[in-house]
């Protein structure tokens, strides 16, 4: 059977930045019907895989650039997990991907809220690859807020990466939140149906546009710990 070491080497050189993994035991607390068991019933390890973003999209004062960079970052995501499965699948093991990005089944169309079939931000968490900053988003001490998040599920078992105790927001910072114009965020969770109005909108043509990203641009930890954002 493949070891850790040997699916994270494998991650890393399908082009990941970071790879942590999760057994199946940390999400004992995940909302009925979106535990990585509910998705694939035999899972006993997730495997988490983060890629950057570079930071100059989110600088630009025009939203395609965001736009397409993100876009471009799911599809590599996406690969990657396709990959691993392929390799999970070569070495007698299992591997389920999880879209990057869509799609997915739950909606709430009158609070315009959607949930992904398993949250990759907590599932970072529990693969032991950052924190959940204050503007939601999965904090990395190196990549700081601008890691996108891909996952594979696998009956493996495989040992967990040590969850992070020792690096958080800073006491009482809320650039993030204030920052929000539209007081989306309140330190705990954003509300989506305000977001989504400023975020993501469609244009006259119909092209996908994310718009809005104050909260990632303006965190002092975008870059990670030891690069605060300029």
């Amino acid at each position: 059977m493949i070891t850790s070491k040997e699916i994270k080497e494998f991650v890393i050189n399908c082009g990941a930045d970071k790879c942590g993994i999760a057994n199946i035991e940390r999400f004992a607390g995940a909302p009925e019907g979106f535990s990585p068991a509910d998705v694939y019933k035999d899972c006993r390890s997730v495997i988490v895989f983060l890629k950057r973003m570079p930071t100059g999209p989110i600088l630009a004062a025009n939203p395609v650039p965001y736009t397409h960079t993100a876009y471009m970052l799911y599809t590599q995501l996406n690969t990657i997990g396709f990959q691993l499965s392929e390799f999970l699948q070569t070495n007698n093991a299992q591997g389920v991907p999880i879209p990057s990005d869509v799609p997915y089944i739950y909606w709430d169309e009158k609070n315009k809220h959607g949930q992904a079939i398993i949250s990759l931000r907590h599932s970072a968490w529990l693969a032991g690859l950052g924190f959940l900053g204050r503007n939601t988003l999965l904090i990395n001490e190196d990549l700081g807020n601008m890691g996108y998040i891909g996952a594979v599920l696998s009956d493996a078992e495989f040992d967990a990466d040590a969850m992070v105790t020792d690096f958080e927001c800073p006491p009482k910072c809320s650039i993030c939140l204030d920052a929000c114009t539209h007081h989306a965020l309140n330190g705990i969770t954003v509300d989506q149906k305000i977001c989504r109005e400023f975020s993501f909108y469609q244009n006259e043509r119909g092209f996908d546009i994310y718009d809005c990203k104050e909260c990632r641009k303006s965190c002092i930890l975008r870059n990670g710990k030891r690069k605060l954002a300029g």
